[in-house]
Parts: structure tokens; C-alpha cells; sequence
């Protein structure tokens, strides 16, 4: 997009111009924002701004939207710096909450973490469609004003992102499954298949196919996962544990002969493999879905919790007439298949919803 988009004059900051960061200032560049940027390395900061992902160096005190996309380990550090510096809303891309939101408690925060990265690094593989069809996680406590969430999902939204709002401890439990657990996992496999290729020269000359797919992401820094494994280690343990209690029962059923419990295992695994959610793209299948946000704190964000909760895919959204001292209106285009178990589960959290289907 050029600058004639209804977000040009807009004005963000991007703390960390790596893969994430740089692939946030890019997009936002795209849609018409004026973006700053910090980079602890002088030589990133410089060729971030001759690649166009960003306008100037440093930070803007009146930006509208800081995203701080620093290693995990210095992430919090960096969300307070920002909080001091500068005056609009503040976000970071971690992917681990729970230690981070209870450490820094500002209405002006919220916790974020877009699932999203590539096989490249750095900020030669930023991209500015990165986010287009991507869940990013919200991490809203309880004292996030509606108007912080609404901001910052917006934003979000407009990078063409799904938004996920999850508790911060329950996003660590699940990122610990489908992330970081992965992650080891890959690593080690890559190991043993090293191990014996010691042995087997033509080992790994004949990996292909599963193996090349399941080990991919073996190829990412390893010295970010040494922060991630810190901040997350109780999930990942957990995680790991149940896995390895996983593998443990598949060992009985191959040394057992146990062929229905290994084909029953095998078959249940690939139907909910297919079955994996995937965004919404018929408009015609979708329905609009009204809904009034009840004057308490963290009203907004618990619509998307709830549809996070029941596995309803937010298409797209905004708030309207919110205004400081006055109620807003949420709007959420979900899938019509999923519109009734949205409808039921928000009149059971006490909301008043509208359905209007767009067919």
C-alpha cells in the first residue's frame, strides 16, 4: 500500500529491527505509517532505513504504538523503557507472557506474540506480508482499558492478522506445546540423525520428505531458545513430560504388536491434522455479530478470550462509539457454522449480542 492509506500520518515505534520487528515496520510502512526504530546494532539501524523499514532512527515520543521486538531476555527492560519514553501504547512480540505481563503492569501495555517467522534471519528476510493470514496472541489482563485492547488489535488487524486473546499463563502452556516442545524436539531428532551419520555417511543424504518437514525449524538461532527454555521452563517441562509419556505408550504398542491401538493412535492424529482451523475467506459464509460492551475493565478483550476458548475464528472486527467515560460496540465477523456456539457461550458471560448473517 502507499501513503494514501487511511492509516498514513500514523506514527509507530519498532524496538529490535530483526526478522519480527523489521517484518512489523515494513508492513506498517506499507500501509502509510511513519515509523522509528532503535536497534542495538548501529549497522541494522542503518540498513533498516535504507531499505525503507523505517523513516527515522530512535524513538518517537508521540507515537501512537510502540512494538518492542527484542530477544525474550530483554524484553521487559525494554517495554519499561518504552513505557518512560514515550507516550502512546506499548506491545512486544515475545513468545513467552506470563513472567513478562506480571512484571510490567501498565494500562498502556498489553502482551503480544505473532505466530508467525520464516527460514530466514535477521532483517534481510523481514517481510512486509509476514503477518497476512497469521494468528497473533493478545495477552490482556484485567487492567487492560477496553480502548488499549481495541487500539492494539486493530493495529494488529490491519497487518492482516488473526487476533487470539489468551490469559498470559495459559498462552505459555500452549505455546510450550505447539511451539516450543516443536522446537526441542526437531533439535533433537537432528541430533540422533547426526549421531548416526557418523556411523552411516549416506544417512542423511537420504533424508527427505517427513524428516526435512519435521526438523525445519532445527535451523532457527539457538541463542534465542536458551532465553525461551528460561522464561518458559515450568510449561516446557510440563509439555515434555507428557510427550515423552506419549512416546513411552507408542513404544509399547510397536514392541507389544499392538496394531489397533498404534492404527486407532495413527488415525485419530491424522483426522485432527486435517481438521486443523484455517481462516475465514467466503464473506458470504460469514455473519456479523453485535455485541455491547458492559462498563468493566477488560470487557473487550474477553470477547476475543471466549472466542479463543471455543475455537471460533475471528475473521474481523472493531469497536465502535468507544470513547473514554462511554460504552463501545464490539462488530466480529465469525464463520456462520460457529456463529450459535459464539452467540451461547457470550449471553452465558452476561452479553447481549446481534446476530446478522451476510448472505
Amino acid at each position: 500500500m502507499s501513503g494514501t492509506s487511511a492509516d498514513a500520518g500514523r506514527c509507530a515505534n519498532v524496538i529490535g529491527l530483526g526478522l519480527i520487528g523489521g517484518s512489523i515496520a515494513l508492513a506498517l510502512r506499507h500501509r502509510g505509517w511513519v515509523v522509528h526504530g532503535e536497534d542495538a546494532d548501529p549497522e541494522v539501524l542503518s540498513r533498516a532505513k535504507e531499505i525503507g523499514a523505517i523513516d527515522q532512527p530512535g524513538l518517537l515520543r508521540s507515537a501512537e504504538v510502540t512494538f518492542v521486538a527484542t530477544p525474550v531476555g530483554s524484553v521487559a527492560a525494554e517495554v519499561s523503557r518504552a513505557l518512560t519514553e514515550t507516550e502512546g501504547l506499548v506491545t512486544d512480540v515475545g513468545s513467552v507472557k506470563a513472567d513478562l505481563c506480571e512484571r510490567v503492569t501498565s494500562p498502556r501495555f498489553i502482551g503480544g506474540h505473532p505466530m508467525a517467522g520464516s527460514e530466514l534471519d535477521g532483517l534481510d528476510g523481514a517481510d512486509p506480508e509476514m503477518f497476512e493470514g497469521a494468528v497473533w496472541v493478545l495477552t490482556p489482563d484485567s487492567d487492560v482499558p477496553d480502548a488499549t485492547f481495541a487500539t492494539v488489535a486493530s493495529v494488529i488487524s490491519a497487518l492482516g492478522a488473526e487476533v487470539v486473546a489468551l490469559p498470559p499463563v495459559e498462552h505459555d502452556r500452549l505455546v510450550a506445546v505447539v511451539s516450543h516442545v516443536p522446537h526441542l524436539t526437531a533439535a533433537s531428532l537432528m541430533a540422533l540423525a547426526t549421531e548416526r551419520s557418523e556411523e552411516h555417511a549416506s544417512l542423511l543424504r537420504l533424508a527427505a520428505g517427513g524428516f526435512r518437514d519435521m526438523t525445519r525449524i532445527a535451523s532457527g538461532r539457538p541463542g534465542i531458545w536458551i532465553d525461551i527454555c528460561r522464561a518458559n521452563g515450568k510449561a516446557i517441562v510440563d509439555a515434555l513430560d507428557e510427550m515423552i509419556a506419549s512416546l513411552g505408550e507408542i513404544r509399547r504398542m510397536v514392541v507389544e504388536d499392538d496394531h489397533p491401538a498404534l492404527l486407532g493412535l495413527l488415525s485419530a492424529s491424522r483426522e485432527a491434522r486435517v481438521n486443523l482451523p484455517g481462516r475465514v475467506t467466503d464473506p458470504t459464509s460469514l455473519a456479523e455479530v453485535r455485541i455491547r460492551i458492559p462498563d468493566r475493565s477488560g470487557a473487550a478483550a474477553e470477547v476475543f478470550t471466549l472466542a479463543a476458548e471455543l475455537g471460533v475464528n475471528i475473521a474481523n472486527f472493531e469497536v465502535v462509539h468507544l470513547a473514554e467515560g462511554a460504552r463501545g460496540v464490539a462488530v466480529v465477523l465469525v464463520d456462520q457454522s460457529a456463529v450459535e456456539v459464539f452467540r451461547g457461550g457470550l449471553i452465558a458471560r452476561g452479553f447481549r449480542p446481534t446476530v446478522t448473517t451476510l448472505s
